[in-house]
């Protein structure tokens, strides 16, 4: 398959300029993408563009990622309800630093092969162009016409917010972009998700009334949930790529609890598997869904690709804690972070560590805690081997919980029945 095959059947191509198709089959070609440096870690809404240059790279041609220090002062307005708020020279400095790391491990830039990948930051280019020279040499060859016909445009003037003109000018500093890239780097396509045509064919509208060039462009839908809500959110917030933010566990168990419609087209676009094995996988996972194969492929593949294999490995372990019947010692090998992201939805409780220190008899300890309504209740459990303490089934009631019963010097796992429980000493 050429790449534009390849990303047509895995649901990762919407719009596209007429002989894109033929311009990647002629020659190697130069592309780029632009990723907006709004936080110091890119997020699974950026992994699509990720995609893009890997597909790209992995077909034979050269990808640049774009780091918009520029345009990141100016905040992309494209369909946005109200204007961003203006990030400071300190702030974009590090957020681009922290996304350029992140890029790096993505992409190929053994600068030997002819297409190694590229990093560049518009405000190289930006820094060194005046007001008054931008709107002589660039701001002439667009009218405000055709700025003004772009939906993303129209959306933001009829709305009750208006659009600044700071904002207005986004698609042709974005425009200029390309065009600095066609002219510096014979950069010949710019790739984007849907919401950045009207800002990307400004760019092959520049170059082709300013250089007298032909440049090319397609872009990839916008990434939803079957049922309507937002993709790459969830109750804790954003998803990030940077493993302080998530973790790899919670990021493993993002991909692991998506919906069998989405696992079915997420599989295509979030991972690298060929059509055979994808075909074969929603094929067997059709056949019994209870066993969710799509799901936990979906899981390995992106999270093996974004934190490596280890970390994929710790994820599947840690989540085997309360899932699957594991044993103490693995509890025991977890880290803090991973014990506090696997018991992150428990219902959690509170005793004093002074208490402990002296030690509790488990029947005490199970009612004091409020796991059990009462100490009666607590010991006919405890009696008939319902209780287990950090993944350890209670002997009986004579069992003693004190200081070295905690996990990490601070937590108790407990279960009861199919329930588990968190106690934290205070």
């Amino acid at each position: 398959m050429n790449l534009i095959e390849e990303l047509r059947w895995r649901g990762m191509l919407q719009d596209m300029m007429p002989g894109t198709e033929e311009q990647l089959q002629k020659e190697m070609t130069t592309a780029y993408i632009g990723f907006d440096p709004t936080a110091e870690s890119l997020h699974i809404g950026s992994l699509v563009p990720i995609l893009l240059l890997v597909h790209l790279q992995k077909a034979g041609h050269k990808p640049l990622a774009l780091v918009g220090g520029a345009t990141g002062m100016v905040g992309d307005p494209s369909f946005k309800a109200e204007e961003r708020k203006m990030l400071d020279d300190e702030t974009l400095r590090r957020n681009v630093e922290g996304i350029r790391k992140q890029l790096e491990r993505f992409l190929d830039f053994d600068p030997a092969k002819p297409h190694a990948a590229e990093m560049v930051n518009n405000y190289d280019w930006f820094q060194h162009i005046s007001f008054l020279d931008f709107i002589r040499d660039t701001g002439k060859h667009i009218t405000v016409n055709y700025m003004m016909a772009k939906d993303s445009v129209k959306k933001r003037i009829e709305g009750d917010n208006g659009m600044s003109f700071t904002e207005f000018t986004y698609q042709l500093i974005q425009g200029y972009d390309f065009f600095h890239l066609y002219t510096a780097k014979n950069c010949k396509l710019q790739m984007g998700g849907s919401d950045q045509w009207g800002n990307i064919v400004t760019g092959t509208e520049l170059i082709r009334r300013k250089a007298q060039g032909q440049a090319f462009a397609f872009t990839c839908p916008l990434i939803k949930k079957a049922d309507g809500t937002k993709f790459g959110k969830t109750e804790q917030g954003t998803v990030w790529l940077d493993p302080a933010r998530t973790s790899p566990y919670a990021f493993y168990q993002f991909w692991l609890r998506t919906t069998d419609v989405d696992a079915e087209s997420y599989i295509k676009i979030f991972t690298f598997l060929e059509k055979e094995v994808i075909d074969a996988l929603i094929e067997e996972h059709r056949q019994d869904t209870g066993k969710r194969v799509l799901q936990k492929r979906l899981a390995q593949e992106v999270t093996t690709f974004i934190h490596g294999e280890e970390a994929y490995n710790n994820a599947v372990e840690a989540s085997s804690i309360l899932y699957n019947k594991n044993t103490a010692e693995a509890l025991l090998a977890l880290s803090e972070e991973d014990l506090m992201d696997v018991t992150a939805e428990l219902p959690q409780h509170e005793i004093a560590k002074t208490d402990l220190e002296a030690g509790k008899d488990i029947v005490s300890f199970l009612a004091e805690t409020g796991i059990f309504p009462s100490k009666g209740e607590a010991r006919k459990t405890v009696q008939g081997g319902g209780v287990s303490v950090n993944k350890v089934k209670v002997p009986g009631i004579e069992m003693v919980i004190n200081t070295s019963s905690l996990l990490r010097d601070k937590y108790i796992l407990l279960q009861k029945g199919k329930n588990y429980f968190l106690v934290k000493a205070v």
